[in-house]
C-alpha cells in the first residue's frame, strides 16, 4: 500500500478509536439518561453528517496532491483532520448506542423531527445527494486540476459543503444529548470560521463562491 494511501487510512483509524472512547464515555455519563432509538434526530444526525463529513475529507486530500500553496495545504489538512476526528467520534457513538451504521429510513428523514420545519427536499438534492455535497463529475473534475484551477474549485465546493453541513449541525442543537450537541456546535462555530476564510482566499485568486452559494 503506497504512503498516500496509508497517512488517511491511519488518521482514519485514529479517529475511529478516539471516537469509540469517546462513545464510550458518553454511554457511561449520567448526561445521557436514555439511549437513543434508530429513528432519533441523534442518530439520524450521527449518520448523515459522518457522509457529509467523510466527502470533506476525500476533497481536502485529493487538493493537497494537487497544489503547492501552503495556504490551501494547510487549510486543507486541518479540515480533513478535524472532520476525520468528528467522523470517528460519531461511529463511536453509534456503536456504543447498539445501532447500526445506517439507518431505517431515508438520508435526512430525522431533520423532519427537529421542530426546524425543514422539508427533506430542502436538504437533497434531486440525484439523492445531502445539500452542499459534491457530485461525482465535481469530484472528478478536481482530481483533473492543477495549482491554481484546483485551488479555486476545491474553495468553491467546500464553501458549498459547509453551508450545507450547518443547517444539520443547527438542527440537532436541541436534540437532548449532550455531547451531540456540543459537537453540533462546534461544528457551525468552525465551518462558519472557515467559509470567511476560504472566501477571502477566493478574493485573493481573482474568483468567488458559486453563485448558487448562500
Amino acid at each position: 500500500m503506497s504512503t498516500r494511501v496509508l497517512k488517511p487510512l491511519l488518521a482514519l483509524l485514529v479517529a475511529l478509536a478516539i471516537g469509540l472512547v469517546g462513545g464510550i464515555l458518553l454511554g457511561r455519563s449520567g448526561e445521557q439518561a436514555q439511549t437513543p432509538a434508530d429513528n432519533s434526530v441523534a442518530a439520524g444526525f450521527a449518520r448523515d453528517m459522518q457522509t457529509h463529513h467523510d466527502q470533506a475529507v476525500e476533497m481536502s486530500w485529493i487538493v493537497r496532491s494537487r497544489t503547492k500553496d501552503p495556504a490551501v495545504r494547510s487549510l486543507a489538512y486541518d479540515i480533513a483532520r478535524t472532520q476525520e476526528s468528528q467522523s470517528g467520534q460519531m461511529a463511536g457513538w453509534l456503536q456504543v448506542w447498539g445501532l447500526p451504521p445506517t439507518g431505517p429510513g431515508e438520508q435526512m428523514e430525522w431533520m423532519r423531527l427537529t421542530g426546524h420545519q425543514h422539508d427533506r427536499g430542502e436538504m437533497v438534492e434531486k440525484d439523492g445527494r445531502m445539500k452542499g455535497m459534491a457530485s461525482e463529475e465535481e469530484l472528478e473534475k478536481l482530481r483533473g486540476l492543477r495549482g491554481e484551477e484546483a485551488e479555486i474549485l476545491y474553495l468553491q465546493l467546500m464553501i458549498d459543503h459547509h453551508l450545507g453541513g450547518v443547517p444539520m449541525a443547527r438542527a440537532v442543537l436541541d436534540c437532548g444529548v449532550g455531547p451531540v450537541e456540543d459537537l453540533a456546535d462546534a461544528i457551525i462555530t468552525s465551518q462558519r470560521a472557515e467559509v470567511g476564510t476560504m472566501t477571502r482566499m477566493l478574493e485573493e485568486r481573482g474568483a468567488k463562491p458559486r453563485p448558487d452559494s448562500t
